[in-house]
């Protein structure tokens, strides 16, 4: 049975999750939609660049970042989803580490929750599986405050699909349906260079782990590092790990740049 996330079907081919982040530090595009107008006239060219579905952040992530309280991330996004919801029904993932954000949002009318925690919290454990909607549980090793820190690794791609087994396994253990899970091995949340590179080239071997796979490749460092571009000339290599993963059967690729995304991921499904 495919995975559906609101009306979007994992249906085999890939698909394009855009980025929306409401806060003022995201490592991109941090403060650029941080407001109710700039939010919304986003929110409104994302749907018109074909995104399929669109994942709200209300704390940045970035390496060296700090948490946020609950109320001032639940003030970031809620009134993000609710907007959305008025003028669309284009499935939202809330993109969150804590319990409560995630349950306010699922109220407000999102489909799915980002964990880039990856289920440690057992809070969030038991309201996904209260409430019963699809999670994607995200490899991160270490936590955004000390993940570039030295990462190590004995195997990138198995060291990182047995961690990713046993969140899986706790998962199910709480009642969350395996195939209600879509992994993500990570790409920058606790690897260097050679890591990132082992996990593009080891893919396909996530195929099979669960309900399906999301890769977030878009803008990261490791770009930068490989073509010496800075953040805001990282398009090309973008489009190339997102097209890389396509290849290799991932099933949602998470970018800032939807337009261009969806029409280099739109040839690949088509020559599939």
């Amino acid at each position: 049975m495919r995975l559906s996330l609101g009306n979007l079907e994992l249906d085999g081919k890939c698909h394009v999750m855009g980025i929306l982040n409401v806060t003022p530090d995201s490592f991109y595009d941090g403060g650029w939609h941080f407001d109710s107008v700039s939010t919304q006239k986003r929110v409104e060219e994302m749907i018109a660049e074909g995104a399929e579905i669109i994942d709200i952040g209300g704390e940045s992530t970035r390496p060296g970042s700090k948490s946020v309280s609950i109320e001032e991330e639940l003030e970031r996004v809620i009134p993000a989803i609710e907007f959305i919801r008025k003028i669309s029904d284009i499935p939202i993932s809330i993109d969150t580490q804590k319990a409560e954000v995630a349950r306010k949002a699922v109220e407000a009318g999102a489909c799915v929750v980002n964990d880039v925690g990856g289920l440690r919290n057992n809070d969030m454990i038991s309201t996904i599986a209260e409430l019963q909607i699809p999670v994607i549980i995200m490899h991160m090793q270490g936590t955004p405050e000390n993940m570039q820190k030295n990462p190590q690794y004995d195997d990138t791609v198995q060291d990182i699909k047995d961690w990713l087994e046993g969140r899986i396994k706790a998962a199910e253990m709480a009642g969350i349906k395996r195939s209600n899970v879509i992994v993500d091995p990570g790409i920058g949340f606790g690897k260097n260079l050679k890591h990132n590179l082992e996990i593009l080239g080891g893919l396909s071997e996530l195929k099979d782990m669960a309900g399906g796979v999301l890769l977030g490749a878009s803008r990261k460092s490791f770009i930068g590092f490989l073509t010496g571009a800075e953040d805001s000339d990282r398009l090309t290599g973008s489009l190339a790990a997102a097209m890389m993963g396509a290849t290799a059967g991932v099933d949602l690729v998470r970018v800032h740049d939807i337009k261009e995304t969806r029409k280099a991921i739109d040839t690949i499904n088509a020559l599939n």
